[in-house]
């Protein structure tokens, strides 16, 4: 594997990475948008205001953790990821000197 090779392997690996975080985002800042939406439609209802707030702040609370949840799930995936790709350069890298010295590395 030539080095121009492995260098497009890495950024093919890099840019999928960014794309998971990417979605994540996308996907908090949807689930977000739903929970202001369900905001607006109990604060226009005629329930008691203190249910209102109650209610808007648990709904919040929902959607933030889950939001995170999926933010953390894609650092943790691309943080994978990358490790991978650590992995796998050494191991090209392995190679490319056992295949120009002639001699094995432990």
């Amino acid at each position: 594997m030539s080095a121009e090779e492995m260098t497009s392997s890495v950024g093919t690996i890099e840019v999928e990475a960014e794309r998971i975080l990417e979605e994540a985002r996308n996907r908090a800042n949807e689930i977000l948008v739903k929970a202001n939406e369900e905001v607006s439609k109990i604060l226009f209802s005629e329930l008691p205001m203190a249910e209102v707030k109650a209610e808007c702040q648990k709904i919040i609370h929902k959607a933030r953790e889950e939001a995170d949840k999926k933010v953390e799930d894609s650092r943790q995936k691309a943080s994978e990821i990358k490790a991978e790709v650590g992995n796998k350069m050494d191991k090209i890298t392995e190679r490319i000197v056992n295949n120009i010295t002639g001699a094995k590395l432990g």
